[in-house]
């Protein structure tokens, strides 16, 4: 049988962020990067906590460099707005 503990669940709501926020990209013709990538940084920051626990390691570092590119976009955002203000 599977067990199900808080951890378990954490990575089950940072997979619906990913997915949500791919939903957004997809669904939206201008998608807010604050948003988007927030919401991926939230999603890759929950699996990690997951995977510390139950850890597969494949999919630990796919986390960190989901999270690393999340980063990016963020500060690339940052810098978009404050060369616009």
């Amino acid at each position: 049988m599977i067990e199900f503990d808080v951890y378990t669940l954490i990575g089950f709501v940072g997979m619906a962020c990913i997915i949500a926020a791919y939903a957004y990209l997809t669904a939206k013709d201008d998608p807010n990067p604050f948003i988007l990538h927030g919401t991926n940084l939230t999603g890759a920051a929950l699996l990690t906590i997951s995977l510390l626990v139950h850890t597969n390691w494949p999919s630990l570092v796919l986390e960190a460099f989901w999270a690393a590119i999340a980063m990016w976009g963020l500060w690339k955002a940052i810098r978009a707005r404050r060369k616009a203000s």
